[in-house]
């Protein structure tokens, strides 16, 4: 599986390891993944995905998995997360009918 965040979109980087001499040589930035389970207030569900830290403090900022995934947009979830998202969006329409 890819180091990549399924929520924000971040991915490895590359850049430069820099000797004292300035020599350069190519080295990778790895994303600070974890691994975590999140619950989704809508459909009371929990979820495990691949996330990377500053993601998961934004999901705690914005007040859940349910609000950040509404916010965000599909181009940078993953196509697990744009799934959750579908079914939330489904599921809000469906009580906001009956209400």
């Amino acid at each position: 599986m890819a180091r990549r965040c399924e929520l924000s979109g971040k991915d490895v980087m590359t850049g430069n390891n820099v000797s004292h001499a300035n020599n350069k040589s190519r080295r990778r930035f790895l994303p600070n993944l974890c691994n975590v389970s999140l619950m989704s207030d809508t459909l009371g569900e929990t979820f495990k995905l691949k996330v990377s830290a500053h993601a998961l403090r934004s999901v705690e900022h914005r007040g859940g998995l349910d609000a950040y995934l509404m916010k965000a947009s599909d181009a940078e979830l993953s196509d697990n997360a744009r799934k959750i998202k579908v079914s939330i969006k489904r599921k809000q329409e469906e009580a906001a009918a009956a209400a």
